[in-house]
């Protein structure tokens, strides 16, 4: 009979768990690679280039390939003949681990979970407790797959009750335009059919596990209806057009994942869950041996990408920046950052305008006219830093103020990830404003642009107090000029018709 000691369990999650916020697995670098070599988009080629050189930096400096190091989810399968030399909880030792790696000096990772989610929403500060899933199986180990997933991706999530003779094909289709680009593209999609509706969430969620292999299943052909279902609805979701980051591509999804279990004659529950270009999960064993360590991948994985802004980016200096220098700025045009922004994203622009509600002045050092906002949650600062990991967030979390921000501050602009929503398009142009999007999924190599930075408002807001950078030649893309054109919508519609068009002939 197997015993398993607690502080092995313990010690095997928080490794496994700093390991995945700064290697991506290997099937994920090689399908991005792969994915970079055949697109056409440049605009798409170019948020792949920045994703692959972000992952190699972090890989190499073992810090977060995104700032958002996500909410822990564990599957777990315990071995009925295991037996315990433990005075905890296994879901104690698990989130004991999830503690010990989230607060690592030498790569402290951001804490982001919140306790009384629909009252006080209070940060827990070690990003526990995680989300456990636990099946008891024959043998004597306990076997473990960790996985960290980020808000954008794991906010993007649809279920449906459909009938049994409703097209799952059909739905997934008009769902995957609906989910913008917020889930950081191009990635994978967990889709989990039958059970009940919690069920397939569960089965979705745990494909997402499972390494890219959707060339060696072209390669050999299906063997039944789900993998019939994984090639068609591969081929089908790249033909929409979508591509990296939303901009337009050949690529959106890199595998098409799907796990499904007995249901209800008068049901057919689907879920689908995307995964982002920040995927991060591992698997380990505890066999009574000791702890289980992950074994470090090869720097030679990583493709040797290079990138630049290329002679067309146009250098641009926020502190001179004029609104008719603005006003000439192009759609999907790249432009390299330099000078001073302010940082802000939900709670902080929440607190803004319950201020301005209330008619009260902003916090002396919050002067936001003629100023970028920038949408960023960035990871606390280790050893010389400025700033850890700090990559954007998802934009549209904030399309609800946008218009009050712009009318009461004099606010530019706004720079964030993905798209941006009706209401938001509609302040953006009747403001005269710009939204810029940076790469989500390469958050390292946003920081380094980052040349200072200092709190100056709402501290006690943690990782979403309102900072100053100081910032040079950081690199974005122009995603709404200041007569509300969208890269976002023109850049998937014309890849959709050039795709569409290339297979008529």
């Amino acid at each position: 009979m197997t015993v398993i000691r607690q502080d092995d369990l313990i010690d095997s999650v928080a490794d496994a768990l700093q390991f995945i916020s700064y290697y991506h697995p290997k099937d994920f670098i090689q399908g991005v690679h792969a994915a970079y070599e055949r697109e056409e988009s440049q605009a798409a080629k170019d948020a792949m280039a920045q994703i692959l050189i972000n992952s190699r930096m972090c890989a190499m400096g073992k810090r977060p390939i995104c700032q958002d190091t996500g909410i822990v989810t564990v599957f777990v399968k315990l071995g009925m003949n295991v037996t315990w030399d433990a005075t905890m909880s296994l879901d104690d030792m698990i989130n004991e681990g999830v503690r010990r790696a989230y607060t690592h000096p030498d790569n402290v990772l951001r804490a982001s979970i919140l306790a009384d989610p629909a009252g006080k929403r209070q940060n827990t500060k070690d990003n526990t407790p995680a989300v456990i899933h636990y099946s008891v199986v024959p043998g004597d180990t306990v076997d473990i797959t960790v996985a960290a997933k980020g808000g954008g991706s794991e906010n993007k999530s649809k279920m449906v009750m459909l009938n049994p003779s409703d097209s799952i094909v059909d739905w997934v289709l008009k769902t995957v335009p609906t989910m913008g680009a917020g889930w950081c593209p191009p990635g994978m999609l967990g889709i989990g059919i039958g059970g009940t509706a919690e069920k397939a969430a569960v089965l979705a969620k745990e494909s997402l596990m499972d390494p890219i292999d959707i060339q060696d299943l072209i390669a050999r052909g299906p063997q039944n209806r789900a993998e019939e279902l994984r090639l068609e609805l591969f081929e089908k979701v790249n033909q929409l057009g979508i591509g990296a980051q939303g901009l337009g591509g050949l690529t959106t999804v890199l595998d098409v994942k799907i796990k499904d279990y007995p249901t209800h004659a008068a049901s057919l529950p689907v879920a689908m869950i995307p995964n982002c270009a920040a995927t991060r999960h591992a698997h380990f064993e505890l066999t009574g041996e000791g702890p289980a360590f992950q074994t470090p991948p090869s720097l030679d994985d990583w493709p040797e990408i290079t990138w630049d802004a290329g002679p067309t980016a146009r250098r641009v200096n926020l502190n001179t920046l004029t609104q008719a220098e603005m006003e000439d700025w192009k759609p999907g045009e790249t432009l390299l950052l330099s000078g001073t922004m302010l940082t802000g994203r939900d709670a902080a622009h929440k607190r803004m305008v319950e201020m301005f509600d209330r008619g009260e002045s902003l916090p002396e050092g919050v002067d936001l006219k003629g100023k970028f906002i920038y949408y960023v949650g960035p990871v606390d600062a280790v050893r010389d830093e400025v700033v850890g990991p700090a990559g954007p967030t998802t934009a549209t979390r904030m399309d609800k103020f946008t218009d009050t921000v712009l009318e009461k501050t004099g606010l530019m602009g706004m720079i964030g990830k993905a798209e941006r929503g009706a209401v938001a398009i509609e302040a953006i142009k009747k403001h005269k404003a710009t939204y810029l999007m940076a790469v989500g999924g390469a958050a390292y190599l946003v920081s380094k642009a980052i040349k200072s930075s200092k709190i100056v408002a709402f501290e006690d807001l943690g990782m979403e107090a309102i900072r100053e950078y100081v910032v040079e030649d950081m690199p974005v893309s122009v995603a709404v000029d200041v007569n509300g054109t969208s890269v976002h919508q023109t850049g998937p519609q014309e890849w959709a018709a050039k795709i569409h068009a290339a297979q008529i002939d």
